[in-house]
């Protein structure tokens, strides 16, 4: 065992890493058949992606399309950083593609900007034009001038760090329309987007070859739609189970288009390699809560809650003889003294309130609870009498 021990040593670990020393045969199988499913997906996805980009390609009109035009495009082909999971790389390689066919993707406007107002409630229209009046004055930037920004901002320059910033608030507007109706106000989630733009900008670096508003996008999104799982729901959901549930979706629309009908749990569990009883569960805290107030009808002068049957409400009858019986009980209570009487009501919480605990009965009475516990005794000794007890066995034989 000791030469053995001396042996494996001296291996270096790549080698050991080749020979598999320890479970070699399973770990290489197992890594292997990872390997193939990881490679598998990884097609798909890349062939899903190629597909879009020809379907946007071909929409593009005379080989020009707008960059919000294109990003509204993403979210309904379901390639979006929330719903597809849509990486930086992969949004970059979308833009990159669609230059090398030829098709100028163009900045968001001054005007578009200030257009986004439109169709807002009034409360909300005045102080949102206001904003978009003021980030509409800001000039937009070529290419050349990002990477003159973010050279100097890798130097320190605070300065191109504000200008990269505000030159790109028309960015967040853009992308921030699209989320309205999800629970948040229009500024709120603007707020929530210049948040994830301020993180971009701090970690944007341009030596990797990203346009900004690509690499900015992401960013902006990711701030969006988690502050949406946080905030927006009347039941918060933490994040990652809002990441669980965005994926969980992914996966029953790409079966959805697979399947050609709406796929079941099972084979949801099967695709994303989890119980059955993990996705079901997923599925219903995905949910939204329904108001039992929520109007019904055209005149909506009936609400939810006046379909839904109580099963546990009792019937009419149920609830008259319950009355009935609790009229003769207080009868019968009126025979013993007022002390049995009060300590009986209070025990057993005959006058609408709850049961009382001996001690709890004593301190009212200023006695101890043994003291309680024997004059309940008594009068539920006086209770039993048959002469007491005739009227309320009619009830209890029923």
């Amino acid at each position: 065992m000791e030469e053995e021990r001396l042996q494996n040593s001296e291996i270096p670990e790549e080698l050991k890493e080749l020979q598999g020393i320890g479970n070699e045969t399973e770990q290489s199988e197992t890594g292997a058949e990872h390997d193939a499913d990881a490679e598998e997906k990884a097609e798909k996805r890349r062939a899903k992606i190629a597909a879009e980009v020809e379907r946007l390609a071909v929409t593009a009109k005379d080989g020009r399309i707008k960059e919000s035009e294109l990003n509204d495009k993403l979210e309904k082909f379901g390639l979006s950083v929330d719903k597809y999971g849509l990486t930086v790389q992969e949004q970059e390689d979308i833009y990159k593609e669609l230059e090398a066919r030829g098709i100028v993707i163009e900045q968001t406007t001054a005007a578009e900007v200030y257009d986004i107002s439109e169709g807002l409630d009034a409360a909300t229209d005045d102080s949102v034009k206001m904003y978009l009046k003021d980030i509409g004055t800001v000039s937009l930037l070529s290419p050349d001038e990002e990477k003159e920004l973010a050279r100097r901002m890798a130097e320190g320059d605070l300065g191109a760090k504000q200008r990269l910033s505000e030159a790109n608030l028309r960015l967040v507007v853009s992308i921030a329309k699209r989320y309205v109706g999800r629970g948040m106000q229009f500024l709120d989630l603007i707020q929530e987007g210049n948040m994830g733009l301020l993180k971009a900008v701090e970690k944007f670096d341009y030596t990797k070859g990203f346009k900004f508003s690509t690499y900015a996008t992401w960013w902006i999104r990711q701030s969006i739609t988690r502050a949406i799982a946080d905030q927006a729901r009347t039941i918060r959901i933490p994040v990652h189970m809002v990441e669980t549930i965005n994926k969980t979706g992914r996966v029953s629309r790409m079966l959805l288009q697979k399947l050609g009908r709406e796929p079941s749990p099972a084979e949801i569990a099967a695709e994303m390699g989890i119980p059955v009883e993990k996705v079901v569960e997923i599925q219903k805290i995905a949910q939204d809560p329904v108001s039992l107030e929520t109007p019904i009808g055209e005149e909506e002068d009936s609400h939810l809650s006046d379909f839904l049957e109580d099963d546990k409400a009792p019937s009419p009858s149920d609830r008259a003889e319950a009355k009935m019986l609790k009229e003769e009980l207080l009868k019968v209570l009126d025979t013993l003294t007022p002390r049995e009487n009060e300590v009986i009501r209070k025990r057993y919480g005959l006058d609408d309130s709850r049961p009382k605990t001996l001690e709890e009965v004593g301190r009212e009475f200023n006695v101890t609870r043994e003291r309680i516990r024997q004059i309940e005794a008594k009068a539920l000794r006086k209770l039993r009498h048959p002469n007491r007890t005739k009227k309320l066995k009619d009830f209890i034989n029923k």
